[in-house]
């Protein structure tokens, strides 16, 4: 637990300094966690950490977090354009191997890019918003991420009987999960009270509800991948806390939700 308190504090100083200083700092940051959670992903699958497939996938990775907005230019391709091609390179992978390379695992490679390189690409964006509140709309779904994790395990330790997924996660409880959803919804009512002209009650409501929600599945979905490939962590990176998908798996499935349903501005 000490050990786990001091990468917690370090990690979280760290992480929150460049988030509050934004730009080019923060983006770098998130890129390089991009890349460490989809090598912690590749390495999970059993596949090259360094073969020539998850060299393709981290150049898309790459690809995902190039910052057009600090550039000044428009991306090359949509969103829709550039997973059409690397799907299509992806399949052309098992085409070229003749089969070496097995389309099961070329396909979950794939889909980790998508999970990943997207997860972080929104969260970038949310920091760089067009509307001059990237950081309040980091800071809320960050904080009611985190409320929500740490009511979820509060609640569920003083009062949980009754499990909520067995088969995947067998700690939490369906007690947890209400209690993490009642805490995420006070923390968004608290930033529409402080900031009621860029959050109405309904949207803070809304936001705090799927931060919950979303963030619980999103940790469920790793805690799943982790059950079948039998292992406890993604990684070893935070000492205590395991890799960069064991910390940010709710991060990176809250960001691209809110903003794909429209309870985020544009970015």
């Amino acid at each position: 637990m000490k050990q786990r308190l001091i990468t917690g504090v370090v990690a979280g100083a760290i992480f929150l300094g460049l988030c509050l200083l934004g730009g080019w700092p923060y983006q770098l940051l998130l890129a390089a966690m991009a890349l460490i959670g989809y090598y912690e992903f590749v390495k999970m699958t059993g596949s090259p950490a360094f073969g020539g497939t998850a060299l393709l996938g981290y150049g898309a990775i790459a690809a995902f977090m190039i910052p057009w907005n600090l550039l000044g230019v428009t991306a090359l391709l949509s969103w829709e354009q550039g997973i059409w091609l690397l799907l299509l390179l992806f399949l052309l992978v098992t085409v070229f191997t003749k089969n070496k390379m097995d389309i099961r695992i070329t396909a979950l490679l794939f889909a980790g890019i998508v999970y990943i390189g997207m997860g972080f690409s929104y969260m970038a964006m949310a920091r760089s918003s067009s509307d001059g509140y990237g950081l309040l709309w980091t800071f809320l779904l960050l904080f009611c991420i985190w409320g929500s994790d740490a009511g979820a395990y509060f609640v569920g330790k003083s009062f949980g009987k009754n499990k909520l997924w067995p088969a995947i996660s067998p700690n939490k409880t369906v007690e947890g999960a209400v209690g993490g959803v009642l805490i995420a919804m006070l923390i968004s009512i608290v930033f529409a009270i402080f900031a009621p002209d860029q959050l109405t009650f309904g949207r803070a409501l809304l936001i705090g509800l799927s931060c919950a929600v979303l963030g619980q599945l999103g940790d469920l979905v790793q805690s799943a991948y982790k059950r079948v490939y039998g292992i406890k962590d993604s990684g070893s990176l935070l000492p205590g806390h395991g890799g960069i998908l064991d910390r940010c798996d709710s991060w990176i499935i809250v960001f691209p939700f809110v903003h794909i349903v429209m309870l985020m501005p544009y970015y």
